[in-house]
């Protein structure tokens, strides 16, 4: 028998009730905050408090402590200069919110959940005298039942005292791969995310504090506990999906065969498919299948990411509704097309819907230094990722995992997904007691997000192979025997989520490549950093990798960002010469002043400069220009160099859209949402159909255009030697659906100089560039040659 028919015995199209909102009662806002340094022994219960010197401040929830420190006058902005490395003290204390509330008023049955989005990050909590429960990672939810510990009337005290993470993270014994990656070790045992321990991207700064919201949540004797939507097949022809839409439910045994579950699918109001049927057990498959003009979602480019309107309705025996659930769904599916060895026949490719996707793609990482802050930046950053015409985001593994706001916008915008756990560039424990938290940290995720169709991956980490491998390469320890990524997580996933692919590694050192020796050439995918050098390096230029999930390129921040990140005094950045003054090593970033001088992306900045324009300018402002010029040329050529291979090349994932504190860096926006010149000319080599040159081959350059979409286009282009005036090229083409051509071959010109692109698809005309010649370039008769393209004015 079909399995879902066996769990319903009545199926009827008719109308639904009025659904019931849950009821909400926020605890956000004001909250008080007892802080005092941990002493050998933590504190873990209120009363134990008193016993220790103390001080009180306001807090703000959602918040990060060093916030509420700030707010208070107790310290100085961090983000300025120095700053940041007064905080290091208070790494070592600990910190009590308390919050007084009412309790909210219920009926028979009813239950009231305690709801927390986020703690950071090691935490007791206390109702009324009463330790509810404990908690240990930063980046899932966290939920009580608190009926019974609530008082009937007048106030309830809430308190979370939080331990300092840094001393409890020295307290674990590290196995030897555990030590010298990109994390500190304290790190190591610690769920929190990686990137705030120090990293070359951020500062160090171990926060605490409720980063995310708290509430109280109502909820009736009955209620939906999870749904899940699957498409499982799909006619793009015949314009049909179908699957099933798993639901499951809390409820009193005396309420089975009493429960209705409704179920609905609406397409821009207009309902296509409802479905309703008597609960026989707590968890019930129910079938749904869209069998006329199915709207199927896509990627950016490839079609509308179409979504449906989806409900879940418990309703009990009088027609009254208990629970609801809510959300927008996409008809889609999603594989991975990859080998595990980047031979002749080495894939790397994703497939929506049956159709090949070409990745033009950028990494995602932190929004704020202090968490509590991300919210404000989701929409302004994923605004900029849409501007740039991106169609995946890569969560990378040093961060926190973003909420439903940052997959919502994702999934109407037609941008992939590639989510990354979080776990980054060292070898983590392989015991039964970490085991377990990541298999409690990958459900709770899993579980939160699955139904969102933007994510089109789950990857185990970020370089943790690499990592390995590469640090104990003599030893010939073979990362495949990580019981994390190759048993815990795929293990969860074949349980929670079997519909999408899973990478156990980026880049991932499969058995075959550990075989052959490790060599970036047999990777299929792959991160290219390496010596950062010249951008038409032989490392680049040479590269085998099918797809690229890192790459970039450093570049200056604009001058007004500068003066807001440094003192006064310290925005010159130089004395003695080329020597970098104290607070330009800091946001190199140096993790703390006994690191040394570090000043390696500062150091990479000057060589990157020299190397294409010949020296380096003393005035600043000179030097951002030339800094900014040297990295977006830079970047718009890896872009186009994955997109003239386009399949033999299936995806670049180029670093990175935006910084999440105020730095130097390869991002090509700054923390203050300043946009580099990078930021220019990646746009207007990201449109789906794009014309452009490449490097010559045999005396000629090729003229390409790339088209990714579904349907054929046509256009017209000339091509101009800037210098000279002389037209080389005017003609037109017309290109397959999701396809690549060859348009022309452009004779190669003597010297230095640029080619001027002009043209025109579908009605709208586009400009691009070519710059010609070895280096070093003048960069006055570059910057004139640039300005009389009029791209980027």
């Amino acid at each position: 028998m079909n399995r879902f028919f066996s769990l319903f015995f009545v199926f009827i199209v008719g109308c639904y009730v009025e659904g019931a909102s849950q009821q909400i009662v926020s605890l956000n806002g004001e909250w008080e905050l007892t802080y005092w340094e941990q002493g050998e022994a933590p504190v873990r219960e209120p009363d134990k408090i008193g016993q220790v010197k103390t001080n009180q401040i306001k807090a703000h929830v959602p918040g990060n402590v060093e916030l509420d420190l700030l707010a208070a006058g107790l310290i100085k902005d961090p983000m300025i200069g120095n700053n940041v490395y007064d905080l290091r003290p208070y790494e070592g204390y600990q910190w009590c919110y308390s919050k007084r509330f009412a309790s909210p008023s219920v009926t028979d049955g009813q239950r009231i959940v305690l709801f927390f989005g986020g703690i950071d990050c090691l935490a007791d909590i206390w109702l009324n005298g009463v330790k509810i429960g404990a908690v240990d990672n930063m980046f899932v939810e966290h939920t009580f039942d608190v009926t019974s510990r609530l008082t009937a009337d007048g106030e309830n005290l809430l308190q979370v005292i939080i331990r300092s993470a840094v001393s409890e993270g020295m307290e674990y014994l590290l196995g030897v791969f555990s030590f010298g990656g990109a994390p500190e070790s304290e790190s190591i045992n610690i769920r929190k995310a990686p990137h705030s321990y120090g990293w070359d991207i951020m500062p160090r700064l171990v926060s605490a504090g409720l980063w995310r919201g708290v509430e109280l949540r109502v909820l009736n004797h009955a209620y939906i506990t999870d749904v899940f939507w699957m498409t499982t097949q799909i006619d793009t022809a015949a314009r049909t999906a179908s699957g099933h839409v798993d639901v499951q439910v809390k409820m009193p045994f005396n309420c089975l065969d009493k429960l209705n579950v409704a179920v609905s699918l609406s397409y821009k109001g207009k309902k296509v498919y409802q479905i309703k049927g008597t609960m026989l057990s707590h968890a019930s498959p129910i079938p749904f299948a869209v069998t006329k003009d199915a709207e199927l979602w896509w990627p950016r480019g490839y079609g509308e990411p179409s979504l449906y309107d989806a409900e879940v309705q418990l309703v009990d025996e009088n027609g009254k509704v208990l629970s609801v659930d809510k959300r927008r769904i996409g008809l889609r599916t999603v594989e991975l097309d990859r080998s595990e060895l980047n031979d002749a026949n080495g894939r790397f490719c994703f497939i929506v819907n049956g159709e090949k996707i070409f990745v033009r793609g950028t990494n995602w990482v932190p929004l704020d230094g202090f968490h509590s802050r991300d919210a404000s930046w989701v929409k302004s950053t994923l605004d900029m990722v849409t501007d740039l015409n991106c169609n995946m985001v890569r969560c990378w593994g040093g961060n926190v995992y973003e909420d439903h706001d940052f997959f919502d916008i994702c999934d109407e915008r037609g941008m992939l997904v590639w989510q990354d756990f979080a776990m980054a560039c060292i070898f983590y424990p392989q015991n039964d007691v970490f085991a377990r938290q990541i298999e409690q940290e990958v459900r709770a995720v899993v579980l939160k997000l699955r139904n969102h169709p933007s994510i089109a991956l789950w990857s185990g980490n970020n370089e943790d192979d690499q990592s390995f491998y590469w640090s104990l390469k003599n030893f010939n320890l073979n990362p495949n025997r990580d019981r994390i990524s190759r048993m815990v997580i795929p293990h969860v996933l074949f349980e929670f989520d079997p519909t999408r692919p899973y990478l156990p590694s980026s880049p991932y050192y499969s058995q075959q490549v550990y075989e052959r020796g490790g060599n970036d050439d047999d990777l299929p995918e792959n991160h290219l950093w390496g010596p950062r050098g010249y951008y038409k390096a032989p490392f680049y230029t040479t590269a085998k990798a099918r797809f690229v999930s890192e790459i970039g390129y450093h570049g200056c921040p604009n001058k007004e960002s500068l003066e807001k990140m440094f003192s006064k005094k310290a925005v010159y950045p130089w004395v003695n010469g080329f020597e970098w003054n104290d607070e330009w090593l800091t946001k190199a970033v140096r993790t703390m002043p006994a690191s040394g001088k570090f000043a390696g992306r500062n150091d990479l900045m000057l060589n990157q400069v020299k190397l294409l324009f010949g020296d380096v300018p003393t005035d600043l402002n000179a030097f951002i220009e030339r800094s900014q010029a040297v990295q977006a040329e830079a970047m718009k050529y890896f872009v186009e160099k994955w997109r003239g291979d386009k399949f033999s090349r299936t995806g670049i994932i180029w670093w990175n859209v935006r910084d999440g504190w105020p730095i130097l860096s390869d991002a090509v926006v700054d923390y203050y949402n300043s946009k580099k010149l990078a930021y220019h000319f990646l746009k207007q080599v990201q449109y789906n159909e794009c014309v452009f040159l490449n490097d010559p081959v045999n005396g000629s350059y090729p003229l390409v255009v790339a088209n990714d979409t579904r349907k054929p286009a046509k256009g017209n282009v000339t091509v101009t030697d800037m210098a000279s005036g002389k037209e080389l090229y005017k003609g037109s083409f017309e290109v397959n659906a999701n396809d690549r051509l060859l348009i022309a071959s452009i004779p190669q010109q003597n010297g230095q100089g640029m080619l001027y692109i002009q043209y025109e698809m579908n009605g709208e005309r586009r400009l691009n560039h070519y710059l010609y010649g070895d280096p070093p370039f003048s960069f006055e008769n570059y910057k004139r040659l640039l300005q009389k393209t009029k791209i980027y004015q």
